[in-house]
């Protein structure tokens, strides 16, 4: 198998009842039909019911299993599935308040550990994204607002700028906002915890179901006022125990000979390795790509693009 050129990943697109049509209005994303609501692509992912597939007709996890060393480095880590999951998220309708739980309670709980991030990729203007407690706010507070409707007004709200970036540690209760447009980069885990739904109800007139007893389990009191994150001069929007994103805006190398990189074209256009990445592109440059195809070149004025390591 030939690894001389960036691998690009093509769209599971899923269908979501807060999400729009932006990732194929601004993104232009080939959405599989002309009227459903998406809200999310998982671009990059190694999950059993979604398996990215790349555009050379490779699944990710064949990938993983049988090339890793040549595709994701020497450093690779020896878990059985590639350890991250990389979406975009349209948002034209608040998502609920929910949390992921922590590792030492996910066994417990039966479900997965879950810590993600978000890269704001467009912000409409009086957005909102909801994230950690109020300042006081205790359990019992919450817990007296879940009996009253009212969980929105003990938890802290974000007013997000487009390039904005928030860190979302498992346990972090959360929602996203109407009018937002997300990269998220997480763990390879499909655990989500609802505690509140805004009192909604779904398509077939009943309140969904949530996950109290497991949100309550899960959540954070002690998590106040999170803030979004300063990026650092080396362009680092997070770095944690399961990835290290970056977001670059000028010609560079992605990564060294030898380290697996993931990259995510937010805004403009880019050139790598004879291969061209617009805006919602996902393209993994294989650990054995020699240094002169590594090269990144911005095309346009507003090219962007994260840089997603897995840490060694």
């Amino acid at each position: 198998m030939n690894f001389d050129h960036p691998l690009r990943f093509i769209p599971i697109h899923q269908s979501r009842i807060w999400g729009g049509r932006r990732m194929e209005t601004l993104l232009g994303h080939a959405l599989p039909d002309q009227t459903t609501s998406f809200g999310e692509a998982w671009a990059v992912s190694d999950r059993p019911e979604a398996q990215s597939v790349t555009t050379d007709g490779v699944t990710l996890h064949d990938l993983w299993t049988h090339h890793r060393t040549e595709v994701f480095g020497a450093n690779a880590p020896t878990c059985e599935r590639f350890p991250l999951l990389m979406k975009i998220l349209d948002a034209c309708d608040d998502l609920s308040i929910q949390v992921h739980p922590p590792a030492a309670k996910a066994a417990a709980l039966k479900g997965e550990p879950k810590t993600e991030m978000w890269f704001i990729a467009h912000a409409d203007p009086g957005a909102k994204i909801y994230a950690g407690l109020k300042p006081g706010a205790t359990r019992a507070d919450f817990e007296k607002a879940l009996e009253n409707g009212t969980v929105a007004e003990a938890v802290h709200v974000i007013e997000p700028r487009t390039g904005d970036c928030l860190f979302i540690p498992s346990g972090r209760v959360h929602a996203i906002g109407a009018g937002l447009l997300i990269y998220e980069i997480q763990q390879n885990s499909d655990t989500t915890y609802r505690v509140f739904d805004w009192n909604r109800v779904g398509l077939d007139g009943k309140p969904r179901a949530l996950h109290v007893q497991e949100s309550m389990e899960s959540i954070d009191f002690a998590d106040f006022e999170p803030c979004v994150q300063c990026i650092e001069p080396d362009g680092t929007l997070v770095r944690c125990e399961y990835f290290d994103v970056r977001l670059c805006d000028r010609a560079k190398p992605a990564g060294a000979p030898g380290e697996g990189v993931t990259l995510a074209v937010t805004s403009g256009e880019v050139s790598v390795g004879g291969v061209t990445l617009k805006a919602g592109d996902f393209a993994l440059i294989p650990a054995c790509l020699e240094a002169s195809a590594r090269e990144v070149k911005p095309a346009t004025p507003d090219s962007r693009w994260l840089e997603i390591r897995i840490p060694a």
